[in-house]
């Protein structure tokens, strides 16, 4: 009997410093596993508004995909074997042809065969889009309500797959002249949406985002020439030419947000 009980009290002294480990008192975090709406962080905000009522501020990629779903769940690790993100399943079975290296690639650290997460951020502020976060924000609206729309993809070498010039920024379109994207694909599943923060490296369970973020994340993959976002890289207002880096996929549920039908 005793040593069931130093075995159990060894177990809650373990649970306790491991829960320590996480943020504490922030609100939901991104990336995730989008087929799993497990989540029990109960810092709770309203959703942003649908991306066609707000303004495109940026438009960015990372290389591999920060979050996790059926399509895109093949782990790519780094050099020295840490985590780094997934692919998509169609990555695997690509043809010669597709993975033949461009003639010209303005992206750095890209290539044929990778996978790519795409975001399109919006803001509820009145601003024009530009480079990084702050083009979110202004002193007039220094707290926004943030929205980003989300892709996958797997490049190919291939002029016949999707082109990125239909995925740009195009200026303000709407009615009540919000700046849009010409086109956010919308044949890649039902968007899962849910509350989260801002991704990218900096950022662990143990070092958490303080920013708000709704997510629209498309839970099938796409392939996107590598040609056209070439040419994208080369030329765009939001001074991006090459691949960010990725968030670790957040797996702790009170980091996560519950996702509702």
């Amino acid at each position: 009997m005793k040593k069931l009980f130093l075995i159990s009290a060894m177990t809650i002294a373990t649970t306790t410093a491991s829960a320590a480990e996480v943020c504490q008192g922030f609100g939901p975090q991104t990336p995730r596993d989008i087929d799993s709406h497990l989540g029990t962080n109960d810092r709770i905000f309203a959703l942003a508004d649908d991306y066609q009522n707000m303004n495109l501020c940026n438009i960015h990629f990372h290389v591999n995909a920060e979050h996790k779903a059926k399509d895109f769940a093949i782990l790519a690790k780094t050099d020295d074997g840490q985590a780094n993100g997934y692919q998509c399943a169609i990555s695997q079975n690509l043809t010669k042809a597709e993975l033949k290296a461009p003639e010209k690639n303005m992206c750095q650290g890209v290539a044929p065969g990778d996978t790519i997460e795409m975001h399109w951020v919006h803001t509820s502020c009145d601003v024009a889009p530009g480079p990084g976060l702050g083009s979110c924000l202004s002193d007039a609206c220094a707290n926004p309500t943030l929205r980003v729309e989300t892709q996958v993809f797997t490049l190919v070498n291939d002029p016949n797959a999707l082109s990125f010039d239909e995925l740009r920024y195009a200026g303000a379109l709407q009615s009540d002249d919000y700046h849009q994207a010409k086109n956010i694909p919308n044949n890649t599943g039902t968007p899962v949406v849910f509350a989260g923060s801002t991704t990218g490296p900096s950022f662990t369970e143990q070092t958490c985002s303080p920013l708000q973020v709704t997510w629209s994340v498309r839970p099938q993959c796409a392939k996107l020439d590598i040609n056209s976002l070439s040419q994208w890289c080369e030329n765009n207002p939001f001074d991006e030419n090459k691949a960010h880096g990725v968030r670790e996929l957040v797996t702790n549920p009170a980091l996560l947000s519950e996702i509702t039908p």
